[in-house]
């Protein structure tokens, strides 16, 4: 049952490299209304809605345009401003590395190209859909905050069908993550809650089937950097990398 996951350990080993950026305002709202477009417009009933609302609090954005991005992603608000569409970017970073990005746009052929350019500043490119989407699989994940007993944890996943876990004892944090099938995700929270554990958050994560070890330092900064840059665009939700530092 115990597992390991890569892009957790990418992840954070980037975060020492270079300090991520915060999500805008406007990925914030978007993630709102992405979740709201894909599932009831209810938090209670909708943990990826009520995911993105707590992120959107946390930064500090005002309760009536967290109500209008819900009223967007249910349809039930109307306005002068375009259609917001949701697209998969697929491509290769510098050495091979698969690039998975979640974008959600009003204007796909500026959204094409600001992710093209980060590609192409950083010795990547960008490729046709269904490139590199095959490298990955879609899992639901909790993420549990705080000290966690291995047997105690084991004993919930099992009751829950999880399909793996790993536990994170690091100097500045400690915790788990527990990964499953997306359909079982809000089981899973509702399992590990009656087990006691602080469930921080609940996400859908794209998880690489095989990854790419880097290793020149040069090839790492490009990667970083490419990272960031995606991420810094206000269009783009998430992005995916198969690589290990």
């Amino acid at each position: 049952m115990a597992g390991h996951s890569k892009w957790a350990n990418i992840k954070r080993q980037k975060a020492r490299v270079d300090a991520k950026k915060g999500k805008t305002f406007t990925q914030l709202s978007r993630a709102i209304i992405v979740a709201a477009r894909n599932g009831l417009p209810d938090p209670e009933g909708n943990f990826q809605l009520r995911t993105a609302i707590e992120k959107a609090r946390a930064a500090g954005i005002p309760n009536d345009n967290i109500d209008r991005a819900i009223a967007k992603g249910a349809g039930t608000y109307s306005d002068d401003e375009n259609i917001l569409e949701e697209i998969r970017y697929e491509g290769y970073g510098i050495g091979g590395v698969a690039v998975l990005i979640e974008a959600l746009t009003d204007n796909r052929h500026r959204t094409a190209a600001d992710i093209r350019l980060a590609f192409t500043k950083n010795g990547g490119n960008l490729g046709e859909t269904g490139c590199v989407s095959w490298m990955f699989d879609q899992k639901g994940v909790a993420i549990i905050d705080g000290k966690v007993e291995e047997e105690q944890l084991l004993e919930a996943c099992l009751s829950a069908n999880a399909d793996t876990y790993e536990i994170i004892e690091e100097k500045d944090y400690q915790g788990a993550e527990v990964f499953i099938e997306v359909s079982q995700l809000e089981n899973l929270n509702q399992i590990l809650t009656n087990y006691h554990f602080t469930v921080k958050e609940l996400e859908l994560r794209w998880i690489p089937n095989n990854t790419v070890e880097i290793v020149d330092r040069e090839q790492i900064k490009f990667l970083l950097r490419l990272m960031d840059n995606l991420e810094s665009l206000d269009d783009v939700q998430n992005v995916t990398a198969n690589f290990e530092l």
